[in-house]
């Protein structure tokens, strides 16, 4: 049999040159190339009259020719070739664009199916550059077709055809990834039946019943991996009981400002999680400035207080840099010894600072995941705080744990997911939310503009940049490609330093360059010598420079919503107003309803649901978001109800069966060791 390991490139039909373009997709071997699941479908099942066409609409026809292939030349390099064909109800003009091999391709008097997009004029018919096949051909048309995601000079046929293919390799033969009782018990579909019936469905009931079992087996295997993970950290672990008499007031009293009543209801949650004694595992989301960073300060205060040393993890060295500010501004009063270890100082410094926190002279270290490393030994590490937890793996979060005895951990995230999908996904942690704003913040004015409006968007930036304000400008990509349409970082960083503003300091940064050259260009921002930085997304975590007010993002609508908040968060963060402009191309209807959602309001959950509603999934659970691998077919929206079915039934196979080792649940663990492995250990 065919091993599902085989490299894609030895399929049949395949090759070195087309392996490169199906590698772009993902797609490496067998296995990759079954599970590349259609984006959606066309029936092309059912023929219409052409009497029955509708203007705009794409359909099927089973007609006639009764006129050759005309060929007209329009202009060098450019062919129209035309034919009349009929069927019993009237006559349809077809046309192709420079396909002159398709000239001598069909006959009078014999039958044939075209599918494509009909244009109706007056009485005239029109059925411009169809798929067709042979009457008695299914090849193109006659059946429901999957529609791929699919890359430049890779057509939707040629990968159909190579799906096929690997399909007939296999033979029927996909090993069962699910144990027996359960296909029975909930009625599922085998999986070659299901893998098969979803490429290729002879009709939507037939697709139905192939992403239920798909959509199920997707779910449960996270589910369980997630109370697996829940049961590591639980299972009759003692953890450190933190004192009751070292008071969190102690600092809240001192602050220049007053806390919300979210951030003080959050913060008696993490009080009441530390002076227990089982290991706190919190996570705790809050919408971007709604102040997470001083409730890891005052968790750390408590933690410190009651003898024992905290760890803040975070994503950049420049966040870093900047929560070992905050944590010294707000504790130097109280005699806390804070440091910051990042991969960017000396080798001698990081000597010292390592030998002075194996020996407890250091109460909180602040660093990047170079706190991860081997050598950073805590004398008695009481306390984690992960910043923008999507940023590390499940995995690096046990390993920064296990470096004391049982601490307790928070996470942190400004990345809001509603809340019913939280619980479910994080499976592992509590959570807390920071759902209100501090009183002070202003809300950031959002617009959204076609790229019509450039000159009046940079007039806006210039009269802001006079007033002494700095603006970021975000562009989805690092080099021109030719497929999409997006401007690169070094063009545009070109275009406004040479014509439209030479007068104003302009930087760029990707995340192509090294950490280092980041960080320096972003302490001159900070620092108020860039007046406008040129970026990817590399900015969009926790970055604070209260001078810059603007946010232009080039080609708005290639990024998610959650995203474009995250980014729009990067400004609003001093007094003065601020502003994001979103550009966009394009004018189809998400489009329109994803820039509304982004210019009707700020508040992050609003837009956390949106985004699932528009765009599904895809990347808003990607490995990005949560360090789980990202969905194939499940569309968490879409699939809320069979979610929760597959919560219960996890949590009754884990009450039955903590490790998965009863023989019935052998394949569970084979899916959940091979999807997870690298991430969680049963």
């Amino acid at each position: 049999m065919v091993g599902l390991d085989k490299n894609i490139q030895y399929v049949k039909g395949v090759g070195e040159a087309r392996a490169k373009l199906l590698n772009r997709l993902g797609i490496f071997t067998l296995k990759d190339l079954i599970t590349y699941y259609p984006r959606t479908y066309e029936d092309r099942s059912i023929p219409k009259k052409i009497e029955e066409l509708v203007d705009g609409e794409e359909a099927l026809i089973e007609v006639m020719p009764v006129t050759r292939v005309s060929e007209i030349h329009i202009r060098r390099n450019m062919t129209i070739l035309k034919m009349n064909a009929r069927d019993d109800t009237g006559v349809c003009q077809i046309t192709w664009f420079n396909q002159p091999y398709l000239k001598n391709m069909f006959r009078p008097g014999e039958y044939y199916k075209f599918y494509g997009k009909i244009s109706k004029k007056g009485n005239k018919i029109e059925m411009n550059s169809p798929v067709y096949d042979k009457a008695e051909e299914a090849k193109n048309t006659g059946r429901i077709i999957p529609i791929y995601p699919t890359t430049y000079k890779l057509p939707q046929n040629t990968l159909r055809k190579i799906i096929e293919t690997g399909l007939c390799e296999l033979d029927g033969k996909i090993p069962e990834t699910l144990p027996d009782y359960l296909i029975s018990e909930y009625k599922l579909l085998g999986l070659n039946d299901a893998v098969n019936q979803i490429h290729f469905p002879k009709t939507f009931d037939d697709f139905k019943l192939a992403r239920n079992r798909l959509v199920f087996e997707e779910l449960l295997s996270m589910q369980l991996a997630l109370l697996a993970l829940k049961n590591q950290y639980t299972k009759d672990v003692k953890g450190i009981t933190f004192s009751k008499n070292v008071k969190m007031s102690d600092v809240i009293n001192v602050l220049p400002f007053s806390l919300t009543k979210a951030q003080l209801r959050v913060l008696e949650e993490i009080d009441n999680d530390m002076e227990r004694e089982k290991p706190m595992n919190r996570l705790l989301q809050g919408d971007v400035g709604s102040g997470k960073t001083i409730v890891a300060v005052i968790a750390a205060y408590k933690c410190v207080k009651c003898g024992y040393q905290a760890a803040i993890m975070a994503p950049t060295a420049i966040l870093a840099t900047q929560h070992l500010e905050s944590f010294t501004e707000i504790l130097k009063d109280f005699g806390i010894r804070c440091e910051l270890l990042i991969s960017g100082i000396t080798k001698k410094k990081k000597e010292e600072i390592l030998n002075r926190l194996e020996k407890g002279e250091i109460d909180i270290i602040i660093g990047t995941h170079a706190l991860l490393e081997e050598n950073v030994v805590f004398k008695n590490l009481g306390l984690v705080v992960t910043d923008e937890q999507h940023r590390f793996g499940v995995r690096q979060r046990s390993v920064i744990a296990q470096k004391g005895d049982n601490p307790d951990v928070l996470v942190m995230t400004a990345t809001p997911i509603p809340r019913t999908l939280a619980l479910i996904l994080y499976g592992d942690l509590d959570i807390s939310i920071i759902d209100e704003l501090p009183p002070n913040r202003k809300k950031i004015e959002t617009y959204a503009v076609t790229k019509g409006m450039d000159d009046r968007v940079n007039a806006f930036l210039k009269k802001n940049i006079d007033e002494g304000r700095q603006a970021y400008i975000v562009c989805p990509l690092v080099e021109e490609n030719e497929e999409i349409n997006a401007k690169s970082v070094m063009e545009l960083a070109e275009n406004y330093k040479k014509k439209i503003f030479p007068e104003y300091r302009v930087e760029y940064l990707h995340g192509k360059m090294k950490a280092k050259e980041k960080d320096a260009i972003m302490e001159e921002f900070k620092n108020g010598n860039i007046d406008i930085l040129i970026s990817t997304t590399v900015i969009e975590v926790g970055v604070n420079v209260p001078n810059s007010s603007i946010m232009v993002i080039e080609n708005a609508e290639r990024f998610g919503l959650a995203q474009l908040h995250q980014l729009r968060g990067r400004v609003g963060r001093g007094e003065y107003q601020s502003y994001a402009i979103l550009k966009y191309n394009g004018n189809s209807d998400v489009i329109r309803k994803r820039m509304k959602v982004m210019t009707d309001t700020n508040d992050g959950f609003i837009i956390s649901e949106k985004d699932l509603e528009l765009r599904g999934t895809g990347e808003f659970f990607g490995t990005k978001q949560h360090g789980l691998p990202e969905f194939k077919i499940a569309n968490l929206f879409e699939d809320i109800g069979t979610l929760k079915a597959v919560q219960a039934i996890a949590i009754k196979i884990i009450n039955d069966d903590p490790k998965l080792e009863k023989d019935k649940n052998k394949l569970l663990r084979q899916v959940i060791d091979e999807k997870f492995g690298s991430r969680i250990e049963i």
